[in-house]
């Protein structure tokens, strides 16, 4: 089989379609919309003869589902992405739903994050099967709800009993193999102080003043424990959210007195090995400090558990794997260069499916999907040679891990 003509079989112009369709559906997260697309797909998976059906999530939500049966003796290969999207914000200069192709990019909201990677998938099976293509191993093609919420999705589905040997996550990484994200917790922190009158203020211990020294230590820090640098590069703490006030209720109407209580809430990120208790331990050892450079003040932490969505687990493979050797082949065929691999930033600092996958099963799979650059941002689009590009791997992909029959 002449692999490279194969690959330049590509409709490229019915590709640009099926993304462009994809589009115009509004599905946004915890929406009949995203019901409505994932129809769309199972119906399109079975024009190609895959089996497949909607499959429920909570609530009222569904995944859709597909698989092509190989003929037997290869490995299975499972695609994952979600069809849910965020909102479209002011300052869009095109339809957000119009599925927009000019020269060189495709536009919409969610084309980036991520149908562009749900799309590719489904061209590229596609492909293999109008050139009349017989695999050994199994294609599982996921398109889920929920990634928003924690991957209550591909959770289920993996309850499901949805599986297979390797799986490709292709959430936008713009074409990267991302081999290690982090995992995230959110977390919140009290600092109460003593209050007087501005007249007295070197009598108080002032919470807003101790928040101000206290936020750049937090955005500096690197948690313990790290199994490399490559691990350590993934820690992050980052500050969202800062108030300070007069007492638990962050009272605002009394601006002449020292505010005594300061809230801050924030979200940190940790490698595989690492854990969240490791975390917050290495954070409250900086409130101790804190603590000593502001004598009578008291500070605590707490990791906010309020949200009714799940955590994001980390994720990692090891280089040396055999998905992550054959994406990186696919990508030396296609674009004949090597293909930027390992924890790279920003997606390392990304929460994926592919966590769970890793969690869950101990799946072997890798991250990677066009898009990336002009993520959740006004007039948000794909790069039509990424885009492009990316089926061609995902073809490759396929052929080398489940083989030709």
């Amino acid at each position: 089989m002449d692999r490279t003509a194969l690959i330049n079989s590509l409709d490229e112009k019915a590709a640009l379609d099926m993304l462009s369709q994809m589009v115009q559906h509004k599905s946004y997260s915890e929406t009949e919309g995203e019901r409505v697309l994932a129809a769309f797909m199972v119906d399109r998976m079975r024009q190609l003869g895959l089996e497949a059906d909607l499959s429920p999530v909570v609530g009222e939500r569904v995944n859709a589902i597909g698989r092509l049966k190989g003929t037997g003796g290869g490995k299975s290969l499972l695609f994952n992405g979600h069809l849910d999207t965020n909102p479209a914000t002011e300052g869009w200069t095109v339809d957000p739903w119009g599925g927009l192709v000019d020269d060189n990019f495709i536009y919409g909201i969610g084309v980036s994050n991520m149908k562009a990677g749900d799309a590719a998938y489904f061209c590229a099976l596609k492909t293999l099967i109008d050139a009349g293509v017989k695999l050994k191993g199994d294609i599982v093609l996921t398109y889920v709800v929920g990634e928003l919420q924690g991957g209550i999705g591909t959770v289920a589905a993996i309850k499901q009993g949805v599986t297979a040997d390797y799986f490709i996550n292709s959430e936008p990484t713009d074409l990267q193999a991302i081999t290690m994200h982090a995992c995230a917790f959110t977390y919140v922190i009290d600092l109460v102080g003593s209050t007087r009158h501005l007249s007295k203020r070197e009598e108080a211990v002032d919470a807003i003043v101790a928040a101000c020294d206290l936020v750049p230590r937090l955005n500096a820090m690197r948690f313990s424990g790290a199994r490399s640098d490559e691990h350590a590069s993934i820690n992050r703490v980052h500050v969202g959210v800062v108030r300070g006030a007069l007492g638990a209720e962050l009272l605002e109407w009394r601006p002449p007195q020292v505010a005594d209580v300061a809230r801050i809430k924030g979200s940190g990120r940790y490698a595989p090995g690492q854990t969240e208790a490791g975390a917050i331990a290495d954070m409250r050892h900086e409130l101790d400090l804190l603590e000593q450079r502001f004598p009578g003040l008291k500070a605590t932490i707490r990791v906010d558990r309020k949200t009714e969505h799940g955590v994001m687990p980390a994720f990692e493979v090891p280089k040396d794997a055999r998905i992550v050797k054959t994406i990186n082949a696919a990508y030396q065929t296609v674009r004949g260069q090597a293909q930027p691999t390992g924890a790279i930033a920003p997606p390392c600092f990304f929460g994926t499916d592919a966590g769970h996958f890793y969690e869950a099963l101990g799946l072997e799979g890798i991250v990677c999907g066009p898009g990336g650059r002009y993520n959740t941002m006004p007039d948000e689009r794909v790069d039509i040679v990424d885009y492009l590009d990316m089926i061609r791997i995902y073809m490759l992909c396929m052929l080398d891990i489940c083989e030709v029959a």
